[in-house]
């Protein structure tokens, strides 16, 4: 059943430049708008009077994409994460005063910042991987910002755990993860052959950290990602215990949505806004 275009949908300020069609280009899962943007948004909206409190307030997004999708089976065009970040925290009365995109495509970078721009935000773009450019981002940010990091890669193995260390020297950074489960689960046992290394920076070490008892394949996932948020906690975080499951609409799990925090009140207000969807793990 296709969706209704509301003005929101249609506005679509360069309609001319690069929309996001997922990789074979018929469409993005319906599950982006309808799951992935619609926990942002939530928080965003729930954490509207704590982000008064700062001065600055950043929206940092290294996997940023064009700032447009077309969702599998509609025929318009709605905003991607950044856009639909933007938008929702100037609804909320707290808008972000710097944003922050990075795309290893200029072309993607470009139209992002010109869609984002377009709405009204001071808006910084980055071209190149995020594990480089994400150096530059945090010389940008204000000293004294709240900033929210939306990491949201294609694969597991863009997932640079440095940039959560980089991003973590920040004074006042929150979290919102998508870990690739898909990616995690389909090639783990492979990822064993220390020829490869697709997830070695993910999760530095793991190879050798990796109990007998969790050898097999059905095992290694839960640890791997069990290892990973415990990787994360060491950084003085908190992980929350709300991690809501995005599955294709098929029965696959394709991503957690993880968010992590140092302080108590973003954690409370994201359990809140997450728990309805919080499934097993694996």
């Amino acid at each position: 059943m296709k969706a209704d275009k509301s003005d929101d949908e249609l506005n679509d300020p360069h309609p001319e430049l690069l929309v996001e069609r997922g990789p074979h280009g018929r469409g993005v899962g319906r599950w982006v708008p309808e799951e992935k943007h619609l926990y942002l948004t939530r928080y965003l909206n729930a954490t509207r009077e704590a982000r008064k409190k700062f001065k600055q307030r950043v929206l940092i997004d290294p996997f940023c994409g064009p700032g447009r999708i077309q969702v599998e089976g509609e025929s318009f065009t709605r905003d991607g994460g950044s856009v639909v970040a933007y938008r929702e925290s100037v609804a909320s009365g707290a808008p972000f005063t710097h944003v922050l995109v990075g795309d290893i495509e200029s072309e993607r970078a470009r139209a992002n910042e010109l869609r984002l721009a377009a709405t009204g935000a001071a808006v910084h773009s980055f071209v190149g991987p995020a594990n480089q450019t994400v150096d530059a981002m945090i010389q940008v940010v204000p000293f004294g910002a709240l900033a929210l990091a939306y990491i949201d890669p294609y694969n597991l193995e863009y997932l640079s755990f440095s940039i959560i260390e980089r991003l973590a020297k920040l004074q006042y950074v929150d979290f919102a993860v998508h870990f690739s489960l898909m990616d995690l689960t389909r090639n783990i046992d492979m990822e064993l052959d220390p020829k490869r290394d697709r997830f070695d920076h993910a999760l530095p070490g793991w190879r050798s950290a990796v109990p007998t008892n969790a050898l097999s394949k059905s095992s290694l996932p839960g640890w791997f990602f069990s290892a990973w948020c415990k990787a994360v906690g060491d950084l003085g975080f908190k992980v929350s215990g709300q991690m809501p499951l995005i599955s294709d609409g098929k029965g696959r799990s394709i991503y957690r949505l993880v968010f992590f925090s140092r302080h108590p009140v973003p954690d409370r207000i994201w359990n809140d806004i997450a728990r309805s969807r919080n499934l097993s793990l694996f």
